[in-house]
């Protein structure tokens, strides 16, 4: 019997589910969007979730169950140096899954893990630059003088170059 045991089986022995799991989720911590099955990816909430609470609360303990869980070391200290100003005074429901369809090999429905905050630092970087929009009427002739065709030497300039010498081949 199964009581009080939280989480998917999938199909696969505890040691193959852990370790694909923490696979899983250290590709989205280093990432920020995966691709994966509907069933593994709301499994895979959980533990995103679970590490990103751990990265807020910041402390030393947190941090020695994060690297307990995630693969790489350089992932969970990034994940701690930004979770604070990325995902804020939110409390939990920090990945968003979208439906993508059936994979094509097996029809198995597809879900996109992305963490929320990755489209808000997008928008950020955006913001300062200008859209290139249709340029006022009454600046188009300004705009067309502006624009520098690249003109040809002038013929004193052409005149004062350096000539190269005759190679022996060709006096003889």
């Amino acid at each position: 019997m199964r009581h009080r045991k939280a989480g998917l089986k999938l199909s696969r022995k505890t040691g193959h589910l852990n370790s694909m799991f923490r696979n899983l989720v250290t590709s989205l911590l280093k990432h920020d969007r995966i691709r994966t099955t509907d069933t593994k990816a709301k499994e895979l909430r959980r533990w995103a979730d679970r590490l990103i609470t751990l990265a807020k609360r910041g402390d030393l303990h947190a941090r020695r169950q994060a690297l307990a869980i995630v693969q790489e070391p350089a992932v969970v200290h990034a994940l701690f140096e930004k979770a604070g100003e990325r995902f804020g005074p939110t409390a939990g429901g920090y990945t968003r899954l979208a439906k993508l369809g059936p994979r094509p090999g097996d029809a198995a429905p597809m879900t996109l893990v992305e963490l929320i905050g990755a489209e808000e630092q997008g928008k950020k970087k955006k913001k300062g630059r200008k859209k290139a929009g249709p340029a006022p009427k009454g600046k188009k002739k300004t705009a067309a003088k502006a624009v520098k065709t690249p003109s040809a030497p002038k013929e004193k300039e052409a005149i004062q170059t350096p000539v190269a010498e005759s190679s022996p081949k060709e006096a003889g």
